[in-house]
């Protein structure tokens, strides 16, 4: 049996029980990359050190470094209360129940552009409930908006989601780059452009709730602490390219300080110890994207990312629009029921050999990829982790989210912010 063979054996196998057993997912994953590594070695032959090699360039430490930053920050930032006050803010200053929501939406929307989403859904998702129980509403279409708000603008920054991280290291993109990238708006504002468009379907959604809002108690501000962390680290990535153009290592390095100065200020606040707190942490997140770096990377060191990029190819020939249009809309549709970090690390290669195959800017389809794999997650209560988290906590307050439930927002929602996304990129970078 080829190396070859093998590494599509185990990807493939690994991939399925990823997709099936969900919530095994990193054990999938970890088995999966152990016996690539272990096939690289039977089959390659290589020296230990080649092999330590292979293993650490196919693990991007820069990505892992901001994720684990990021959970420190932003967990820092729930415990200031901080975002639970703007909340309350919004919904003082809103007219009606809906415009209330709408306008906490919006805010959630533009919180995950800083913050991983399913810490954006904790964040304000107490006052979604407390709203709709006040006013004797079913809290589903609340809950609904906020999941899929999440979503969106995690797409925005290279700090709100890890497909972002990920596009952002294998891409070189620096954190200045999401926002102006070769002179042209870059994909913030073609996010921006999609959020318009999907806001005003949540509008619609919400505007025939009109009663007049009875806002919940106003919360007392903890520490301004971790507000002031999160612009820093916003600030000190902004100025990274300077001294890191290539994105290869100071990100994680701002990102794991900032997370290392929170650390006491959440240990005090939460009256537990560092270990306590550490153990904590989303360690099988980050786990699960260092296996899913070593089995994209086993594919790439196999040469089947170019064989892929030729099936494609042979597929949709040469014209770029067609092949961008396939990018978005088919990451639209896997990423309506698979987990999208793996999809959209192993099709970054796929894409970025196809553009190079056709002389296109590399940036077209990447970004393509990175819209459709984020935004299609919106459609169903299982195509993202803040969907899943959404639809829990109505659970536990005895409210059952079905499918068709779910996607009578979730639809909607994500065709319109997709849509103006796509027509953006594609203007702007074909």
């Amino acid at each position: 049996m080829s190396y070859k063979i093998t590494v599509i054996g185990i990807f493939v196998l690994s991939y399925i029980g990823i997709i099936i057993f969900s919530r095994k997912k990193t054990y999938f994953a970890g088995i999966g990359a152990l016996l690539l590594i272990m096939s690289y070695g039977l089959f390659e032959h290589p020296p230990a050190v080649e092999l330590l090699r292979f293993v650490t360039n196919a693990i991007n430490w820069n990505v892992l470094g901001i994720f684990m930053g990021t959970l420190l920050i932003a967990d820092a930032f729930i415990e200031s209360e901080v975002p639970v006050l703007i909340a309350h803010g919004l919904v003082n200053r809103s007219r009606s129940v809906g415009m209330a929501m709408l306008a906490v939406c919006v805010l959630t929307s533009l919180l995950s552009a800083f913050i991983e989403n399913v810490a954006t859904v904790l964040i304000v998702a107490p006052i979604a409930m407390a709203i709709a129980r006040r006013h004797g509403m079913s809290p589903v279409p609340f809950m609904v908006g906020l999941a899929v708000s999440s979503n969106l603008q995690g797409t925005a920054t290279l700090i709100g989601d890890p497909p972002s991280m990920i596009l952002a290291g294998y891409m070189k993109l620096n954190f200045n780059q999401f926002f102006v990238l070769g002179g042209k708006p870059g994909i913030f504002f073609a996010v921006q452009v999609g959020a318009l468009i999907s806001f005003y379907i949540l509008y619609l959604f919400f505007r025939r709730y009109e009663e007049p809002v009875m806002s919940p108690s106003k919360p007392s501000v903890r520490s301004w602490f971790p507000t002031v962390v999160i612009l820093l680290m916003i600030l000190l990535l902004a100025l990274s390219s300077l001294i890191d153009p290539d994105f290869s290592f100071l990100g994680g390095i701002v990102c794991m300080a900032l997370g290392i100065l929170c650390t006491p200020w959440l240990c005090r606040t939460r009256g537990i110890g560092v270990w306590r707190l550490i153990r904590r942490l989303d360690f099988e997140t980050a786990l699960f994207l260092a296996s899913i770096f070593v089995l994209v990377g086993s594919l790439a060191e196999a040469g089947l990312m170019d064989d892929i990029a030729l099936l494609v190819q042979k597929f949709l020939g040469s014209d770029r629009f067609l092949i961008y249009t396939f990018f978005v809309w088919f990451s639209v549709l896997m990423s309506a029921f698979i987990d999208n970090v793996p999809y959209i690390t192993a099709m970054l290669p796929v894409a970025k050999i196809i553009s190079q195959n056709l002389g296109v800017s590399p940036y077209l389809f990447s970004f393509g990829l990175l819209i459709g794999s984020c935004l299609g997650g919106n459609i169903t209560p299982v195509g993202a982790a803040a969907n899943v988290v959404s639809v829990s906590m109505l659970k536990r307050e005895g409210y059952h989210v079905s499918f068709t439930e779910f996607a009578r927002i979730g639809l909607p929602f994500t065709l319109s912010a997709t849509v103006g996304s796509y027509l953006f990129v594609w203007f702007l970078w074909r």
